[in-house]
C-alpha cells in the first residue's frame, strides 16, 4: 500500500479543515514547497496535493505554488481543486502532474469525465469521491468543496463508472476528515467488497501508524494522511519504518 502524504492550500499556505469547513481551519506553513521537500527526504514518493480555494471556485488559485512543487521535487503528484474543464488536466497532466483528481464533477457531469477518463486514460484520472454518511447509514456524495449535496449514493456513483474502466478512486469520509478519529474501515471494506479491482485511495480520519497497517490489511491500494503527519502523531522514525516495509 502507498501512503501518500497531503498538502492542502487554501489562500497560498498549507492548511487543514475540520470535517471539510472552511471555517474550522488549522495553518501549518506559509511554505508548500518545503513541506513537500520534507516529505520526500522522508521517502515518499507520491503527493497528494488539493486546491481548497479551486474546489471551492471552481477555479485554480495555486497553480505557481503546484508548478514550483512539481519541478521543484521529485515527487510524483496528483492534482484536485477546482480541475473542472479538459484544457486544465491536459496542461497540468503536460506540465508534470501525475494525476489529475476530479471531484465535483465526475458527480454533476459524469458524462463529460468519462470523455476524459477515455482521452486521457483511466490512469491519469482520479476520482474524488466524498461522503456523508445519512440517517440510514448510506454514504451520500458531497460536491463543491464539501458544501452541498449530491443526493446521490457512493455506490450508485461507483456502479456508472465501473461500467466504463475507472481505475482510481479516492474516498474521503468527510465526518472523519481532519479529526484523527481513525478511517472509516467499515465504509473501505464495503468498496472493495463490490469493487474488488479498484485501486481505492483511503483519505480522512489516520491518526497513527496502527490505522496505516489496518488499512493496508483491508487491501486499500493507497492512503492520504494529512494531520497526523504534519503535527508528528505519526513519528519519522515510524513512517520510514512502514514505508520501507511497504
Amino acid at each position: 500500500m502507498n501512503v501518500i502524504p497531503a498538502i492542502d492550500l487554501k489562500d497560498g499556505r498549507c492548511v487543514r479543515l475540520m470535517q471539510g469547513d472552511f471555517d474550522q481551519e488549522t495553518r501549518y506553513s506559509s511554505e508548500p514547497l518545503d513541506v513537500a521537500r520534507r516529505y520526500r527526504s522522508l521517502g515518499f514518493d507520491r503527493l497528494h496535493l488539493v486546491d481548497l480555494d479551486g474546489a471551492l471556485s471552481g477555479e485554480q488559485k495555486h497553480a505557481g505554488i503546484v508548478a514550483s512543487i512539481v519541478s521543484g521535487t521529485d515527487l510524483t503528484v496528483q492534482l484536485g481543486g477546482g480541475i473542472r474543464r479538459r484544457d486544465s488536466i491536459a496542461l497540468w497532466l503536460e506540465a508534470g502532474v501525475s494525476r489529475c483528481v476530479v471531484g465535483s464533477i465526475a458527480i454533476t457531469q459524469p458524462e463529460t469525465v468519462l470523455d476524459w477518463l477515455q482521452e486521457f486514460g483511466p490512469d491519469r484520472i482520479v476520482l474524488a469521491l466524498d461522503v456523508r454518511t445519512d440517517d440510514g447509514g448510506s454514504p451520500i456524495l458531497a460536491t463543491h468543496g464539501w458544501t452541498r449535496s449530491a443526493g446521490v449514493t457512493l455506490w450508485q456513483c461507483l456502479d456508472r463508472y465501473l461500467d466504463h474502466g475507472v481505475s482510481h478512486v479516492l474516498c474521503t469520509d468527510i465526518g472523519r476528515d481532519g479529526t484523527c478519529d481513525g478511517p472509516n474501515g467499515l465504509l473501505y471494506r464495503e468498496i472493495l467488497q463490490r469493487c474488488p479491482d479498484l485501486d481505492l485511495q483511503a483519505s480522512g480520519g489516520v491518526r497513527h501508524i496502527d490505522d496505516l497497517q489496518a488499512l493496508r490489511e483491508l487491501g486499500c491500494a493507497a492512503a492520504i494522511t494529512g494531520r497526523a503527519l504534519l503535527e508528528g502523531r505519526i513519528t519519522d522514525e515510524e513512517i520510514s519504518s512502514f514505508l520501507r516495509n511497504a
